[in-house]
């Protein structure tokens, strides 16, 4: 893997351990926001994109892109797009998370337990459906207002050193932390970790949820890389950092979310809970893949671009055969996959999404309108292309009734495939 610098010729810093990035690990080109989508008067205003160039870090292997957008921009102006409880399978995945957690560690009344990006208080309704203490975390305050209407106090703030402490002392330190899919999201990961260290009690557990690194190579999930993820993480990098703050990773679960995640699971270094066996297992493994050497990433970006010509080559077979193609779905991994491929409205007449928030607004960069479901029943595509293709199981079963007019579902990650 050859050494590439920056396109204006500095070499940015590693956002965890301040090594000089030298090394590419995949370049998608500019895009733009993949949350910011459009009204229809913004259509022809001018649309700002940024680079989407991810680097890895010979040092400590942290696989990240620069901070090119302030996190109050993609998070901060009442406007962010997504909702946890508009998907049912992971409303369910949530559910059985507070469950097992509950059981696990015997939480119940007497006990705390905080959310570090809660979103709309999916995850946290069901410990408070048990009585536990609850309180979310989250930046974006029209998500924080839906939190509220379901009984869940929510903090709209920004987590790191700063808001622990403030949330130590005006309510106390937390039993549980927890945290779905944030870690990626924080630019500044040493103040986040920090935070999370300040806000555990002195038996206190810590969980955090995100997509493996590993499973995005092996499966070449390149569309889950966006302004919104600063960091793509190994268990190796992850415990790492979190080691230098104090915190010993002490189990890891993997999930089937998101393409594949892990659970790591947390305690202060002083704390007595033994390391499971599951803990030394995922580093042999990432160590037996070659995470920790450089030549593990050099291949990724051609397998990209070779996706990207498989993609197009199908689209422009079936437009061409006078099929109609729509699109499922407004997610912010769809966003990536469009402006890199470069489909426009000429290829995905529309894409519909059950979430009032993004219908009748349009894709960023590629403007592909997003309706409401009920536009395929009415229109009767030939084909589906599934953007969030993690979810394609629930989403083909939800469709199901469009083989009535032999209309056929497209995943187009790792590779295009065609379910009939």
């Amino acid at each position: 893997m050859s050494a590439v610098p920056a396109v204006d010729g500095r070499k940015p810093a590693c956002r965890f351990c301040g090594a000089t990035l030298r090394h590419t690990f995949v370049d998608l080109g500019m895009s733009p926001l993949c949350q910011k989508h459009l009204q229809a008067h913004e259509l022809s205003a001018m649309e700002p994109f940024y680079p989407l160039h991810v680097w890895v870090c010979e040092d400590c292997f942290l696989v990240q892109l620069e901070e090119f957008v302030a996190p109050a921009e993609i998070f901060g102006d009442g406007a962010y797009a997504y909702f946890s409880s508009f998907s049912d399978s992971w409303l369910a995945h949530a559910k059985q998370y507070a469950d097992a957690m509950s059981d696990r560690f015997g939480l119940g009344k007497d006990h705390f337990v905080v959310e570090v990006a809660s979103n709309d208080g999916y995850l946290l309704q069901y410990f408070a459906e048990r009585g536990v203490s609850v309180l979310g975390i989250e930046p974006a305050s029209n998500c924080a207002a839906a939190a509220h209407e379901k009984g869940i106090e929510t903090l709209v703030r920004f987590f790191g050193e700063e808001t622990a402490a403030a949330v130590a002392e005006s309510h106390r330190r937390a039993d549980l932390i927890a945290g779905n899919n944030v870690l990626a999201h924080v630019p500044d990961i040493n103040d986040f970790v920090r935070g999370l260290k300040v806000l555990l009690a002195e038996t206190g557990v810590i969980t955090l949820e995100f997509p493996h690194l590993m499973r995005l190579v092996e499966e070449n999930q390149f569309d889950t890389i966006y302004h919104e993820h600063f960091s793509y993480l190994s268990f190796t990098t992850v415990e790492e950092i979190f080691a230098k703050h104090g915190l010993t990773l002490f189990d890891v679960e993997e999930l089937a979310t998101h393409g594949g995640s892990i659970r790591i699971f947390a305690q202060h270094t002083s704390a007595a809970r033994p390391v499971s066996d599951r803990v030394a297992s995922m580093r042999a493994r990432e160590d037996a893949e070659g995470m920790r050497g450089l030549d593990y990433y050099d291949a990724f970006g051609e397998r990209v671009v070779e996706t990207k010509r498989r993609l197009l080559e199908f689209l422009i077979e079936a437009r061409r055969a006078g099929k109609r193609v729509a699109g499922y779905g407004a997610p912010g991994k769809g966003n990536t996959l469009l402006n890199y491929c470069g489909i426009r409205a000429d290829f995905v007449d529309y894409t519909v999404d059950r979430s009032p928030h993004k219908q009748g607004g349009f894709l960023p960069g590629t403007h592909i309108p997003i309706l409401h479901p009920d536009e395929i029943a009415r229109t009767r595509p030939d084909y589906l292309l599934i953007l969030p293709w993690n979810l394609k199981d629930e989403i083909i079963e939800q469709m199901s009734f469009v083989r009535e007019w032999g209309c056929q579902f497209v995943v187009p990650i790792p590779e295009v495939r065609v379910y009939r």
